[in-house]
């Protein structure tokens, strides 16, 4: 298997820059039927045409399925050229394992469905099983960081507070946070300011949510997040900005923040986005003083 790249500096935290769009693993996964591969294959290629250079996958999207599918599209790749991360601690088979023996079992999982080993390995969820994941699982992430058989350690799940919480008390490299910091949710800015503070590159996900994506905002619509959606929107628009382009554009504005993943299914949909974060967005609709005051 070949070696990781050397895209990171795992010893110096500051120096952890991965690549400002990724291309989120778990759509891949979940793509179904007998095309699942073929359209697994060509959304990954449009992403690297598109000049996506980071990929990130874990053993329970698909069951496996999406590990396996980003090692055969990206096999004939130079290995150098990006940067793969995966997690551990949730299993292919739904289970869940931050044992010591289970994290090294897992890693070796995931390198043989990947061909390849990975950059950036991130706990995965921990939930009731923090105290493990802090005790047993990551002395092993950093013994194999220290003998650099992994090149990063990260702890990925959707609580920020429980993520402050790993940046506070182990050395991470990266933290991926999925949801709570978009134009409609900020609420993880404290954990954003420590990640700062410690030289811990925050990833971010789920940024193109259901409300931000939605053509129909029905002005009878009662949900807060829709509502502030319409009114985000509407600011966005005399600028010459879609609401979509505003919230890939929006969470890089911390300097905490190196990289926001996209999920898409096919070449469309992964086409569209890098046409959205390729259009410059007009610094003046970030000093906007309604759009300030929607987003305080």
């Amino acid at each position: 298997m070949t070696a990781p790249s050397h895209l990171l500096s795992p010893r110096i935290m500051t120096r952890f820059r991965p690549p400002r769009f990724g291309l989120d693993g778990s759509p891949i996964g979940e793509l179904p039927g007998p095309d699942g591969d073929a359209i697994a294959t060509a959304t990954i290629d449009a992403a690297y045409q598109a000049g996506i250079r980071f990929f990130d996958t874990a053993p329970l999207y698909g069951r496996g399925e999406s590990e396996r599918r980003f090692g055969t599209a990206l096999a004939r790749r130079p290995r150098g050229e990006f940067l793969v991360s995966t997690k551990v601690g949730r299993l292919a088979d739904g289970s869940v394992d931050f044992s010591a023996d289970g994290i090294k079992r897992s890693l070796v999982e995931s390198s043989d469905r990947l061909g390849l080993d990975v950059d950036l390995v991130f706990l995965h969820d921990p939930g009731e099983h923090t105290q493990q994941a802090l005790y047993e699982a990551y002395p092993v992430l950093h013994e194999l960081r220290e003998q650099g058989a992994i090149t990063a350690i990260g702890a990925a799940m959707d609580d920020w507070r429980l993520l402050d919480r790993f940046v506070r008390d182990i050395e991470l490299n990266a933290v991926l946070l999925a949801g709570q910091y978009s134009l409609l949710d900020r609420s993880a800015a404290p954990l954003l300011d420590r990640c700062q503070a410690r030289g811990v590159a925050a990833i971010v996900s789920g940024v193109l949510t259901p409300q931000v994506l939605q053509t129909d905002r029905s002005k009878h619509a009662t949900d807060p997040a829709t509502i502030l959606a319409r009114r985000i929107s509407a600011v966005c628009e005399r600028y010459g900005v879609s609401l979509p382009q505003a919230a890939l554009a929006f969470p890089g504005r911390h300097s905490a923040v190196t990289s926001v993943l996209i999920g898409a299914a096919s070449q469309a949909e992964i086409r569209a986005d890098a046409a959205l974060v390729r259009q410059s967005v007009p610094a003046a609709l970030w000093n906007d003083e309604e759009l300030l005051r929607l987003l305080d």
